[in-house]
């Protein structure tokens, strides 16, 4: 029996588009798929109903450009996640969606808290201390435990250095968005 055809819708990615997850392989017989999210919490991922798509950047492609999947479930399923999207129908058309990229629009994220931040928002930032000293640039955040830890990148000495700074009330004095900058009680030699 021939392998069932995938047919995607063609989309374009919005302007505040996220990579969220990867679709890591089928997921039994009729369509669905497993997802990896790149969140340790994935909300945003599963609130959404509509995914965009890109192939994969290795590997086997079985689709071109950007696609949409209009999401008809996505939940947790053990330690994963699982999705169900309109048109996709069957195990081998699943499988051709494997390896494939998951963006969302930043607008499908749950609003946040007063004092809540998403990594990607805070990516980029440039870190001050309070007497203005900058001392590196977000450039990754890494959960540790209870506490989230900013990965900072900076220059010294012609080379490019990591400054870990924990993400705790005790050393982060301000968060600004708007001025794209970060506010620390955290010295340069710590």
């Amino acid at each position: 029996m021939p392998a069932t055809e995938l047919l995607l819708s063609p989309a374009t990615l919005p302007d505040d588009a996220i990579e969220v997850a990867r679709i890591a392989d089928a997921w039994g017989v009729k369509g669905w798929f497993k997802v990896v999210a790149l969140s340790p919490d994935p909300q945003a991922l599963l609130k959404s109903k509509i995914w965009f798509i890109q192939p994969p950047e290795k590997g086997g492609r079985h689709f071109q450009g950007v696609a949409q999947l209009e999401m008809r479930q996505s939940r947790f399923h053990g330690d994963g996640i699982v999705g169900w999207a309109q048109g996709v129908d069957d195990r081998d058309q699943a499988e051709k969606l494997r390896g494939a990229r998951v963006f969302i629009s930043r607008a499908d994220f749950p609003k946040t808290e007063d004092g809540e931040y998403y990594w990607v928002d805070l990516l980029g930032l440039a870190v001050v201390n309070r007497e203005g000293v900058a001392l590196g640039t977000v450039h990754d955040l890494m959960a540790s435990g209870p506490q989230t830890v900013l990965v900072l990148s900076y220059e010294e000495d012609g080379k490019t250095q990591e400054r870990l700074i924990p993400f705790v009330d005790a050393f982060v004095d301000e968060v600004s968005l708007p001025n794209k900058r970060i506010t620390v009680d955290w010295q340069p030699d710590y």
